[in-house]
């Protein structure tokens, strides 16, 4: 398509680009009214470097998951069984794995009436007027057995680890017995049968997780609104008909209406972030590498990776614990480092802390967005006495592009033998649309792509020189109306998708670690995350930084409109 290969087009050499804040380095603020824009990303390997991180305990890497989840658990503040039920008026949280497990040991429920009330729940929310569309799947049978055994295991005294008996959903892109692995597909689990669990799955099992289903997604991971004809669209639970963000809509959409405190799902262009962010909840993706991808389905080899939707940080924080790690021998050619916990229950936060800012495409985002971010950026920097440093980060758009040909042309090659026999008819039309782009990305486009990203990471490197992370906006805009006439066709919104995806591209492309946390809300009651990006390995400090965000914001949290209490004992 002749993307990245436009004769007139001359990149400065590294040296001579200015990252200073009052840099002639142009920033597109892109506008899309009427034509196709396509937008791009990709990643690389890290080299690990002893990042000397503040307020953290190593931890031996051949740890078997229930001792790293242990480990984790002694790594946070003490959840007070009496706090468990004790919300002052008008108050709102969301369970956390602590408020299980607290539960769980004293007797107060157990994992089996948490699996028969989230079993009604999910039936419940699949009834007009505006069926939730959670999951693509889940065994009602199986769970209950899991939770049974589970109960028996607290009835001895004797749990696994804090998540044991913990309801945990699995994005529909990951192999999870006994349930086939669609993809958001009706098609692709006839001709790629699923044979077992993937590595994070395993992990989680042998914690003792209940596995509650395979959560719906937008078809392929080729859109970001989630919108998906074939299982059903997956509704946001602050406003049923807004969009829950894709492609792991039924993960973060699950995780926001109380159904689980966590969920994964896969993020090859902020799949698991943006969702996140416009559901009110947290999304982890760690660095590129950190978590055995075996088991996924290979749609887009060098940006995607599992990531964590969770009610809080330190919910995904447990779970990272569990599902990272050393990687199978056959998989990766990433150099895993030591690995360290952050120490969330230190008395001493962690000090001289530098966000990098870049102004213009910070501010490249709704009014309510950016008023909210602004704030929540000062709350913290003044609270913590932490200071932003204000940079230029240049060629965006162009790592834009090329993010976009880079997982194209993997999603492409990864699904060619299957697409060549397929029925179009098979696919939803946004789908069908995004396919015949795909396909037609030329290998020099690649190619060049993968020069760009080697660029873009020699200049995040000196970014990161000047700061600790970068801070921006999750999205540029909150969530927006699902509308009727794409229910059953699928949608292809450009404009709507590249507001959203706008602050995505790094943590894919060039495989760093990014979370989101939820900062506030829009003037229509819908949720605004704040992101940051950091340097990778750095998971411990980012770590840090979002636990002090969300300190200061969760009491400002507020119940969505679909909401079930899995703990409730009545």
């Amino acid at each position: 398509m002749g993307l990245l290969r436009d004769g007139g087009v001359v990149y400065k050499p590294l040296e001579q680009i200015d990252l200073d804040p009052h840099s002639d380095e142009f920033y597109l603020k892109v506008t899309v009214k009427g034509t196709i824009l396509v937008v791009l990303c990709s990643i690389e390997s890290h080299q690990h470097t002893d990042l000397n991180e503040q307020q953290v305990e190593e931890i031996e890497s051949d740890a078997s998951p229930p001792e790293r989840v242990q480990q984790a658990m002694e790594c946070l503040p003490v959840t007070l069984e009496e706090s468990l039920y004790d919300l002052k008026p008008g108050h709102f949280r969301r369970w956390t794995i602590a408020d299980y497990s607290i539960a769980y040991n004293s007797g107060e429920i157990t994992p089996l009436r948490v699996a028969q009330q989230f079993i009604d729940a999910v039936r419940d929310s699949s009834n007009p007027p505006f069926p939730m569309s959670f999951f693509i799947n889940y065994d009602a049978e199986d769970i209950l057995r899991h939770a049974r055994e589970s109960t028996l295991r607290y009835e001895r005294g004797a749990p696994i680890s804090a998540l044991d008996g913990v309801p945990i959903a699995i994005k529909d892109e990951i192999d999870c017995s006994p349930y086939p692995t669609t993809g958001g597909t009706k098609w692709l689990h006839k001709v790629r049968p699923c044979t077992g669990d993937a590595c994070c799955v395993m992990r989680l099992r042998s914690c003792g997780a209940l596995i509650a289903g395979k959560t719906n997604m937008h078809e392929l991971g080729t859109g970001l609104s989630g919108i998906n004809p074939h299982h059903g669209t997956p509704r946001n639970p602050y406003d049923p008909n807004k969009i829950a963000g894709g492609s792991s809509s039924g993960s973060a959409a699950v995780v926001s209406a109380g159904l689980c405190p966590v969920a994964l799902g896969v993020d090859g262009g902020g799949s698991v972030r943006m969702p996140a962010s416009l559901c009110g909840v947290v999304g982890f993706k760690p660095t590129f590498g950190c978590i055995p991808h075996s088991g996924v389905l290979p749609l887009n080899w060098t940006v995607g990776m599992i990531g964590i939707v969770a009610a809080t940080l330190e919910d995904a924080f447990i779970v990272y614990a569990a599902i990272s790690g050393q990687l199978p021998s056959d998989e990766s050619n990433t150099l895993s480092p030591k690995v360290y916990f952050p120490l969330l229950n230190s008395i001493n936060p962690i000090s001289d802390i530098k966000f990098a800012k870049y102004g213009e495409w910070f501010n490249d985002c709704s009014d309510d967005i950016r008023i909210c971010c602004t704030n929540a950026l000062s709350l913290l920097c003044d609270h913590y006495k932490w200071k932003t440093v204000e940079v230029t980060i240049p060629e965006i758009e162009a790592m834009r592009r090329a993010h976009y040909v880079t997982i194209g042309s993997e999603c492409s090659t990864s699904l060619s033998s299957h697409l060549e026999k397929l029925d179009l008819a098979e696919l939803g039309w946004d789908t069908r649309v995004v396919l015949q782009i795909y396909g037609a990305f030329h290998s020099k486009d690649y190619i060049n792509s993968q020069k760009l990203r080697n660029g873009q990471m020699q200049i995040h490197n000196n970014i990161f020189a000047k700061a600790d992370v970068i801070v921006a906006p999750s999205t540029g805009q909150t969530a927006y109306p699902i509308y009727n006439d794409v229910l059953k066709t699928g949608e292809l919104d450009i404009v709507n998708a590249v507001a959203l995806i706008r602050y995505q591209i790094a943590g894919n492309f060039l495989g760093l670690p990014a979370v989101t946390v939820p900062v506030g809300y829009d003037k229509a009651g819908l949720p605004i995350g704040l992101q940051f990006t950091g340097k990778a390995w750095s998971e411990p400090t980012l770590m840090h930084i979002a636990f002090a965000m969300q300190a200061l914001c969760i009491s400002d949290c507020r119940k969505p409109k679909v909401f079930y209490n899995l703990l409730d004992k009545n």
